[in-house]
């Protein structure tokens, strides 16, 4: 029977290239997921991660093998690695956004402890994508995802793909699966697929298959009563696939998917997700954190998928530019977030070995995430790279042929290309929305580095950020030939020193790094329905000398709200305002401005505090106040999750901010603040931090026994109504 085991934990690890003869006492213990070094937040060089390093794992069978196949499957290894087994070494996988497996049966002993080492090198090498020339993003580097540990029968399941068909008449499922045979002669059984929930019986078929081979079997059901998946109730179900040696003899290999009824089509007019148009809203993410790079948990993954639909509102997100974690994506199926994913690359095209992985990487994307029903588009080209005919051709007929159930496209920032792909997916850097040449049409990137923004600049240049996205995506629903625009970016991120700041930051997302919101983020939050959340963010800092010339005039608001009261201390009403529809006349819910002269306030005259309240169907639903003394009066620290699982590299982060008394964020109280812990982990960030922009985060992570964790935050900056604060987390 298959069995798999979690192999994150108790690594040994150097930085630097040791050979099995030096002995445990050069490694430092770790475990998994893990990046190489741990980084500033900013202000480093990407030459500090390119290293060739050492993991090693002395390891005792966890069961007997009992004729089975043993695999080592890694999610993920930036960007090459080369595992040795006890002494034997294996061949080199090149890349790092793809999983592999290695089959280290014929090496290791069932009765004497194993001894696994896995030469990471992490240097920007030129013969595997991105690289090659220079690239917008940082890589980092280590065994920065998920390692498991699996048992496989000779003859086992090597992958499934399944299939909804006629979702919106008469629901089917065609199931693909294909069964391995490792063993040295030839051996048949009987394939089973079932669905949990529904009333038609498992389906099967018999199979023979020479050793070495794999054969493919489809199987086909019928459920009945089903619920389609979609982005406000995305209903998930489950599919199992096993072998028998006999219709209805005991299994002896199973392999399950989660998937969902839905269907999902770009057309010339717009996209449709079950049968109904949707205006595509949507961001990029890069999969990369302050300190610790790629290498983040199931926890954070998850969480940034959640920040992507709940916080910020959006409907898809783009994968820029490469595979994302699985436990992205699963949390992307579970809360109905749509998927763009692409393959890695940034510009260059290199050589035909160079070509040979990224068509590598088409074919182990598409195999690995085809079942999930968020992803509704393959990027089968590399992200604005020049024509290459014969290369997309062949990525696009690869693409097609492994799931013809999905539309292919290929993002290029001119427009006038080789279309070879379903959708014409463009980054449009026009300063407004250009009129399609091809359609289907899907803005993929728009204002980013035109406009790069932090979180401490001046007001007027935080506001032109916000609405500029917000007329984008105004013009992008005005068009009908567009399907919609995705947003350059969601995060700041780190970057190399070709494109970024002067500290190495592309601050182009509507959010920072720490996943904390610019104003700009206000504009994509302020799109949901206000019966599922109201919004209201005043783009203002509420100060005389913030803008050019001073004062506040115009005040721009955004909200979803149907209007918004104004006053200005409690006996000034400035007045009911709405919507801004001469400005942004198709945007669901338009930012809403603001005129009041000089009963905002008037230069050298006594200032009062900001109140707005926000009103749907006539009635009071949101309110924010921003006190006029902007003088410091609290120091916040929340952690995002009460719990964390004692498992040595399970993570949370921890925000922190200086706020005025109602809690709004004062990006000019550079404080430095420290942290203590005590308890049952450990903090990943800067400590003691200095605060620029009012916000930032730390993560805190578990240790590997059960406890409690506290965390007490104090300014270190004599701000004196700021007081120390604390929070306390169970690791389990």
């Amino acid at each position: 029977m298959r069995s798999t085991h979690n192999f994150n934990r108790d690594w040994l690890y150097a930085p630097l290239e040791l050979t099995d003869t030096i002995p445990d006492a050069a490694f430092a213990s770790v475990d998994l997921p893990h990046t190489n070094i741990e980084l500033p937040y900013h202000n480093f060089d990407n030459g500090d991660y390119q290293f060739i390093s050492t993991y090693r794992k002395h390891f005792t069978l966890p069961e007997p093998l009992n004729g089975r196949r043993l695999h080592l499957v890694f999610d993920g290894v930036m960007i090459a690695a080369t595992v040795t087994v006890n002494g034997h070494r294996l061949d080199e996988h090149a890349g790092g956004y793809v999983p592999f497996a290695v089959d280290i049966t014929d090496y290791v002993s069932e009765t004497d402890e194993n001894l696994i080492t896995v030469h990471v090198d992490s240097t920007e090498r030129p013969d595997i994508p991105p690289y090659g020339y220079v690239v917008d993003y940082l890589t980092f580097g280590g065994i920065y995802r998920d390692v498991k540990l699996r048992y496989l029968e000779p003859l086992y399941i090597e992958k499934i793909f399944v299939r909804t068909l006629d979702v919106l008449t008469a629901p089917r499922v065609e199931v693909d699966v294909w069964v391995k045979n490792q063993g040295s002669a030839p051996a048949g059984c009987v394939v089973n697929v079932g669905m949990d929930g529904a009333e038609e019986p498992d389906q099967r078929e018999g199979v023979s298959v020479e050793p070495g081979e794999s054969a493919k079997i489809t199987l086909g059901l019928d459920p009945h009563g089903i619920q389609l998946w979609s982005l406000s109730d995305p209903v998930l179900y489950q599919l199992s696939a096993y072998l028998t040696q006999a219709d209805d003899a005991p299994e002896f290999d199973l392999v399950t998917a989660r998937f969902g009824f839905r269907s999902a089509e770009f057309k010339d007019d717009g996209f449709y997700l079950n049968g109904e148009k949707i205006q595509l809203i949507g961001l990029n993410r890069h999969q990369t954190y302050p300190y610790i790079g790629a290498a983040a948990p199931a926890r954070l993954q998850r969480k940034d998928a959640d920040i992507l639909k709940d916080e910020l509102g959006i409907n898809i997100v783009r994968t820029s530019h490469y595979p994302q974690s699985p436990h992205f994506l699963d949390r992307c199926d579970e809360i109905g977030l749509l998927v763009f994913e692409e393959i890695p690359g940034w510009q260059f095209i290199g050589d035909n070995d160079w070509k040979a992985l990224s068509s590598r990487d088409v074919e182990v994307m598409i195999e690995r995430d085809r079942n999930h029903p968020s992803v509704i588009l393959w990027g089968v080209r590399i992200n604005e790279s020049g024509d290459d005919q014969a290369f997309y051709t062949a990525t696009n007929a690869l693409a097609h042929s492994l799931d013809p159930t999905r539309q292919t496209g290929g993002v290029r920032f001119f427009l006038e290309s080789q279309f070879l792909e379903d959708v014409f997916t463009f980054n449009d850097f026009s300063k407004g929305v250009r009129e399609p040449v091809n359609t289907p049409h899907i803005i993929t990137e728009f204002n980013g580095h035109m406009f790069p923004t932090k979180t401490f600049d001046q007001e007027e240049r935080q506001i032109e950020h916000a609405e500029r996205h917000a007329l984008i995506q105004d013009l992008a629903f005005a068009n009908p030939r567009v399907t919609g625009a995705i947003g350059w970016c969601a995060f700041d991120y780190n970057t190399h020193r070709e494109f970024g700041s002067g500290d190495r930051i592309c601050y182009h997302g509507v959010s920072d790094m720490f996943r904390l919101p610019k104003w700009a983020a206000f504009v994509y939050a302020s799109q949901v329905d206000p019966s599922v959340r109201p919004v209201l963010q005043a783009f203002t800092l509420w100060t005389m000398g913030d803008r050019s010339e001073g004062g506040n005039d115009p005040l721009v608001v955004a909200t979803n709200c149907d209007y918004i009261e104004v006053w200005v201390g409690e006996d000034n009403h400035l007045g009911r305002f709405e919507p801004d529809r001469a400005k942004y006349p198709h945007l669901p819910h338009a930012p809403i401005t603001v005129v009041g002269g000089s009963q905002m306030g008037v230069w050298g005259r006594m200032y009062q505090d900001l109140r707005i309240i926000g009103y749907v169907n006539g009635q009071p639903v949101i309110e924010q106040m921003i006190a006029a003394d902007g003088i410091p009066q609290k120091l916040e620290l929340i952690a995002d999750d009460p719990e964390l699982n004692a498992d040595g590299s399970d993570m949370t982060r921890l925000v922190f901010r200086i706020t005025d008394v109602y809690g709004n964020r004062l990006p000019f109280a550079t404080a430095a603040v420290a942290f203590d812990v005590e308890g049952a982990g450990s903090l990943v960030g800067e400590n003691p931090f200095t605060l620029v922009g009012g916000q930032a985060a730390v993560y805190v992570r578990a240790g590997r026994n059960p406890g409690t964790l506290m965390i007490t935050a104090r300014s270190l900056t004599a701000y004196r109504h700021l007081q120390p604060v604390a929070v306390t987390i169970d690791v389990r």
